[in-house]
Order: C-alpha cells, then sequence, then structure tokens
C-alpha cells in the first residue's frame, strides 16, 4: 500500500512539474502574429480595389462564404469604403462577428477591423493593399493581431499561418479570375446583332 502511495505522489508531481513547464513555454510565446498572402493580377489597381472596398461583392470571391453559403449577413453603414460594416452568423467554419472598414484609400489601402463573437471573443486587423506593376496590380492580403494565453497556447498545436494563409490563398485566386475575366459585350437589345444574309 505504501509503494503506491509514493507511486501516485511521484506521478502528482512529475504532472504538476509537467504543466508548469507548459504554461511557463506558453507564456514565452509570441504574444502577436501576422499573415500575409501576395498576388499579381493582370488588372488595374481600382479595378481590384473596388471589388475588396465593397462587402456585397465579397460573396463572389471570400472563402469563408464557400465554407457556409448559407450564413446569415448584414450589412450596415456606407454601401462601400469607410465605415461600412458586414456582419455575419454560421456555421462552426465561419463563425460569429463584424467586420468593419476603418480606411479606405482608393487604389492603395484598405484596413478592415476585425471583431469575432464566435468561435471567440477576439478582435484583428485585416488590410489589402494595392501596388501597381506595368499593367499590373500587385495585392497584398494580411491580418495581424494580438495573441492572449488561450490563442499561444492553441497556435502551439495549430499551424496558424498555414490554416488562415491557404485561405488567403484561395481568396486571392478568386479575386484573380473575378478582375481578369474579360468584360461580356452584348447588344442593347439584350442578344447578338446577326448579319442579314441574301439568298
Amino acid at each position: 500500500m505504501a509503494n503506491w502511495k509514493r507511486i501516485f505522489a511521484a506521478a502528482a508531481v512529475a504532472l504538476v512539474v509537467m504543466l508548469g513547464l507548459f504554461l511557463i513555454i506558453v507564456a514565452m510565446q509570441p504574444g502577436e502574429f501576422r499573415i500575409t498572402r501576395s498576388a499579381t493580377m493582370k488588372a488595374a489597381p481600382a479595378t481590384v480595389f473596388a471589388e475588396v472596398n465593397d462587402f456585397h461583392k465579397w460573396e463572389a470571391w471570400s472563402p469563408w462564404a464557400k465554407l457556409d453559403p448559407n450564413a446569415k449577413a448584414v450589412f450596415a453603414g456606407p454601401e462601400s469604403g469607410e465605415g461600412a460594416k458586414f456582419s455575419w452568423s454560421g456555421n462552426d467554419k465561419v463563425g460569429e462577428g463584424t467586420q468593419t472598414i476603418v480606411e479606405s484609400k482608393p487604389e492603395e489601402r484598405i484596413r478592415i477591423r476585425l471583431d469575432f463573437e464566435k468561435p471567440m471573443k477576439d478582435t484583428s486587423e485585416a488590410e489589402f493593399t494595392f501596388k501597381p506593376q506595368d499593367d499590373q496590380t500587385q495585392v497584398t492580403w494580411s491580418m495581424s493581431g494580438k495573441k492572449n494565453f488561450v490563442g499561444k497556447a492553441v497556435c502551439m498545436f495549430m499551424n496558424m499561418d498555414k490554416m488562415i494563409g491557404g485561405e488567403f490563398d484561395k481568396g486571392l485566386a478568386s479575386l484573380k479570375r473575378i478582375v481578369e475575366k474579360p468584360a461580356e459585350t452584348v447588344s442593347a437589345g439584350g442578344s447578338e446583332e446577326k448579319p442579314n444574309s441574301e439568298s
């Protein structure tokens, strides 16, 4: 019996030591994060800027819109630009929150505040920059914020850059397809005009 007590006590001490080491390691993790992805698109900065500056257009290219097509969306504030808001509520993959455009500098930069409610409360910032390169535009999408203790612990077991960055890559690829799509030409009557033929 005494041997079992000693073994149990030793195991308890070892567990406490391991837990203490884990807490120390978590506390030493970086307190901030930044995730960045870029893509070059054959379109003018103004064209790409317009797709990002209006939350109503995000459904066509945002990777999260595809994760839950039935998510509830609410728009508020201006139609586009600074002050425009978009709130969403969906499944476990997209959660719930609100994003607000806090800076909109035409053809150059858009900054967005992200206020998450689910799966956990948090606030981050997203930024889009548009840099002309000859007849193309380099679009950079980044997200940054602070990590609390829980966030630090989660990031030890989950590659946040790969997970979120992968979605950024998908979104930029969809945005690229949209802005590079040739404009469709139709006649005023809504159909192509056919030349007259003589017999």
